[in-house]
């Protein structure tokens, strides 16, 4: 039988490896987006936006949730995207880099990946203030939870490690 301590620090490790996950499927979905707009152009994203708006998923045409999008993607569809191309791909390779450190257990990398994360955070935020946007808060939320469990899992593996050393 292992000891509550033991058994509360796998958990953690679960937990946090989890996390790990969704940031890793995070970072390479945003590369895979950074890449695909390179790829598609305006008029493509136009006539994406029009079908959607089109088939009412997002409620009247006119109503504000509709405007809200179309005017979130009228920059991008217009030509000028450098931005989001450029924010997504550095954005998916950082949290790559990270994950795939953390996964190793490399110990320097827990503190980065905390400060990187707490950067997404208040950037996150600042966003959701200027965009209004409801998703951004939630992942802002995330990326705390993520934080917490990798100064966790960074202070666990330093004990682990002044033990056994």
């Amino acid at each position: 039988m292992s000891a509550p301590g033991t058994r509360g620090a796998r958990r953690t490790e679960q937990l946090f490896k989890v996390a790990l996950l969704v940031k890793g499927i995070d970072g390479a979905a945003e590369l895979i987006g950074a890449v695909a707009l390179l790829l598609i152009s305006g008029d493509l994203v136009n006539r994406l936006i029009a079908d959607v708006l089109a088939r009412d998923l997002l409620g009247p045409p006119d109503g504000s949730l509709a405007r809200h999008f179309v005017s979130g993607t009228a920059e991008f569809a217009s030509g000028n995207r450098t931005f989001a191309i450029v924010y997504l791909a550095l954005h998916g390779v950082v949290k790559l880099l990270l994950v795939a450190a953390l996964l190793r257990k490399w110990l320097p990398a827990y503190p980065v990946a905390a400060v990187v994360l707490g950067l997404f955070v208040i950037y996150e935020v600042y966003r959701a203030f200027t965009t209004g946007s409801v998703l951004l808060p939630f992942l802002a939320a995330l990326d705390v939870a993520i934080i917490v469990l990798v100064i966790r899992e960074y202070r666990l593996l330093r004990r682990q490690r002044v033990s056994s050393g």
